[in-house]
């Protein structure tokens, strides 16, 4: 490949540092791999959403880049060096000559550890979706708040850009590009109010923009976003949910969608948005738009199609529901839950509140920190059940499913949260997990870093409790959650099987 004017630069910073290993190319960027440090250079490129054509510009987009980025990854990135022209005609790395270009300088992390190829080889977990969700939540808290950016106006902009960029990509049949385009602008169309009640609720902020899988590392073993959006404001000013819904997207896109749904549910336990899941199908699709045009503009003709089918089924209506999972300490709700969250109603699937997890928050202890007796008094447990009935009333209003996970062993918490259901006009599942004391007991002894702090002295009380009668559909829980999981799709109006098709 060649680079034009930019040829003596590209060759002089492939030789520094001892060399560099390898260089990655992308339709804006040069990037240098050496062994310890990688040199990232905007290449000479002007477009309708960026302007990296002089030397001053692209210093100031290097200054940007690496600004923004201390909120992301401080410890990915090093600075800023410019490439000057010396007066012997030679090229150096900040010398006292005129400057001709400049690049970001930042830490290696090891190959294969971008989030991408993280998920696509099987090793991501749990855990570090957890911290990746909980990390975007504090990034988001402490963002600066923007009310004359973003709204319905913007996504309009948005829209109307991706459009005409796909048309512009000739990759995609015309009719298939307006249809798409046709259904994007009714979601948006019906959306547009909350877009701009969010918008002046504050929740538009400067955020990092291209939070896809690619942009996201593991750096000494933590999840890591970096390279965010520099060039644009108004591309990068959106709402929250906006920024997360590429991660989401993404993770959909290379066949993880419990891990979707774990990033969303995480997420909205450290930040409240609530209102904003209905905006969710629109948001993803339009990432995935978006995406698609550009691996068109790349000639990544497969990854563009992918991207671009993607985007159609994104766009599937949310419908509500209250399913609620109860059954006594160890009989595996919450493994349950986490099973059949990423298969109900549309992408990335239900809303799930825990009951283990709001008692946490009240107490302002972590998830898996253990609480103390008194944390568990009769009036504390009537605060958590009041907090778990209105999340779950408020999260069907937006008409998205949720799942209620308690212990629900009391007939009046069976009943209200039925009646949550009823005066939402939303469709109704109690399940009850079924399993005798021993193998309760088993599961609780294995619990390591978990939510609950159910011990053998609790289970052996709750035992001793009266439930009244329960007609909730009772399940044997000694089966995997993946099973169970089966089994309570089935019984689920099949408008709500939507999320994993």
């Amino acid at each position: 490949m060649t680079f034009g004017a930019q040829e003596e630069v590209v060759e002089f910073l492939a030789s520094q540092g001892g060399g560099a290993e390898r260089i990655v190319t992308t339709h804006i960027s040069i990037v240098f791999l050496g062994r310890e440090r990688v040199l990232k250079l905007k290449r000479a490129v002007r477009f309708p959403y960026l302007d990296f054509s002089t030397p001053e510009l692209r210093l100031a987009m290097c200054e940007r880049e690496a600004a923004l980025n201390k909120s992301f990854a401080p410890e990915l990135y090093l600075g800023v060096h410019r490439v000057t022209r010396e007066a012997d005609g030679s090229l150096a790395l900040d010398g006292a000559g005129e400057t001709i270009d400049a690049v970001v300088a930042m830490r290696r992390f090891a190959d294969g550890d971008l989030l991408d190829e993280v998920a696509q080889s099987g090793r991501l977990t749990k855990e570090v979706i957890e911290t990746l969700a909980r990390k975007l939540a504090r990034t988001h808290d402490e963002a600066p708040v923007d009310r004359a950016r973003g709204g319905s106006a913007a996504m309009r902009h948005s829209l109307d850009s991706t459009a005409a960029s796909m048309r512009d990509a000739k990759l995609f049949a015309p009719e298939e590009v307006e249809a798409l385009v046709a259904d994007l602008n009714k979601a948006l169309d019906a959306q547009a109010a909350l877009l701009d009640a969010r918008q002046a609720q504050g929740k538009v902020r400067r955020c990092h923009g291209d939070l896809n899988l690619r942009n996201i590392c593991l750096y000494r073993g933590a999840p890591t976003p970096f390279d965010c959006l520099e060039f644009d404001e108004e591309m990068a000013t959106i709402d929250v949910l906006y920024d997360l819904a590429f991660l989401l997207m993404d993770l959909w896109r290379v066949g993880a969608p419990p891990f979707a749904n774990l990033a969303l549910n995480r997420y909205l336990d450290s930040r409240d948005e609530t209102d904003g899941l209905p905006l969710l199908p629109f948001f993803m699709s339009l990432r995935a738009a978006i995406r698609a045009h550009v691996e068109a503009s790349q000639d990544h003709e497969e990854r563009a199609r992918a991207y671009f089918v993607l985007a159609r089924q994104l766009l599937a209506a949310p419908r509500a529901a209250v399913i609620a999972i109860g059954g006594l300490s160890g009989s595996g709700k919450s493994s349950v839950a986490a099973a059949l969250a990423p298969g109900v109603g549309a992408p990335p699937g239900a809303r799930i509140v825990n009951s283990d997890r709001i008692r946490k928050r009240l107490f302002g202890a972590a998830p898996t920190e253990r609480l103390p007796q008194e944390a568990y008094a009769s009036a504390v447990s009537e605060k958590v059940y009041r907090e778990m009935f209105d999340a779950a009333a408020r999260t069907a209003a937006t008409g998205w499913p949720v799942i209620v996970d308690a212990v629900f062993d009391r007939a009046p918490d069976r009943e209200e949260i039925k009646s949550v259901a009823d005066r939402r006009q939303a469709p109704f599942l109690g399940v009850w997990l079924d399993l005798d004391f021993e193998k309760r007991a088993a599961r609780v002894d294995q619990r390591r870093n978990d939510v609950s702090d159910a011990t053998r002295e609790v289970l052996a009380k709750q035992m001793e409790k009266a439930t009244g009668g329960i007609d909730w559909l009772k399940i044997d829980a000694s089966k995997d959650a993946a099973t169970i999981a089966a089994e309570i799709e089935k019984a689920l109006d099949p408008s709500l099987r939507d999320a994993k098709s």
